[in-house]
C-alpha cells in the first residue's frame, strides 16, 4: 500500500478556505500583544533586608567584644610613621622619582677592582646621606611637616643622585682615558 507522495497530491483537493476580512488585523493585534505584554515583577528584596541586619549584627558583636575573651588580636599600628611621600602625592612622586633615579643609577655602576677606590669613597658619602635622610625623616614625625625639614629631604635625594652620576661621569673619564694612553702606547 505504498504510495507515491505524488500520487497523493493528485487525489488531493484544495478546499475553499476563506479568511475573514479583518483576519490580518486581528493576527496583528494579538502579535502586539503578546509581544509587548509587560510582565509584572513583583521582586522580593526581604531576604536582602535580613541578610543585612544579620550582618550588622555579626560585625558589631565583633567590634564591641571583648578582646580579652578572643585572646590576643594584633593590634594596627595607629600612629603611622610620616615619610616624604606621605605628605601629599606630588612628594611621593618626587620621591619615588628620586628612589628609583638612585637605584638605577647604583646598578649601573661599572664595579670593577680598578677603580674601586673612588667608588668606595662615593658609596660611603652616599651611606652619610642615607643615613641624614632616616634622621631627616625621624625629625619629620617628631617635630611635625614643616617646610624646612621638607626641602632638607628633596635636596638629600636630589645630593645622592648628583654623586651618583658625577661618579659615573668619572668612571667613564677614568676609563676613556685608559683607552687613550693604550693608544698611544699601540702607536
Amino acid at each position: 500500500m505504498q504510495k507515491d507522495i505524488r500520487e497523493k497530491l493528485k487525489e488531493y483537493k484544495d478546499k475553499n478556505v476563506e479568511l475573514s476580512t479583518n483576519h490580518a488585523t486581528k493576527f496583528e493585534a494579538l502579535l502586539q500583544s503578546e509581544l509587548h505584554q509587560q510582565k509584572s515583577q513583583k521582586k522580593n528584596f526581604k531576604w536582602l533586608s535580613i541578610a543585612a541586619s544579620i550582618l550588622l549584627l555579626v560585625s558589631l558583636g565583633i567590634k564591641f567584644y571583648p578582646s580579652k575573651i578572643l585572646g590576643e588580636v594584633p593590634s594596627i599600628k595607629k600612629s603611622k610613621e610620616i615619610t616624604l611621600g606621605n605628605i601629599s602625592p606630588e612628594f611621593n612622586t618626587i620621591e619615588t622619582y628620586y628612589t628609583n633615579s638612585i637605584n638605577l643609577e647604583i646598578s649601573e655602576l661599572d664595579l670593577s677592582d680598578k677603580h674601586k677606590d673612588i667608588v668606595d669613597g662615593y658609596l660611603l658619602k652616599i651611606a652619610e646621606l642615607t643615613k641624614e635622610y632616616k634622621s631627616l625623616t625621624k625629625e619629620l614625625n617628631t617635630n611635625g611637616v614643616n617646610d624646612v625639614t621638607i626641602d632638607a629631604l628633596i635636596r638629600n635625594l636630589q645630593l645622592r643622585l648628583q654623586l651618583l652620576q658625577r661618579l659615573k661621569k668619572q668612571l667613564k673619564e677614568l676609563k676613556n682615558l685608559k683607552t687613550k694612553q693604550n693608544e698611544t702606547q699601540i702607536i
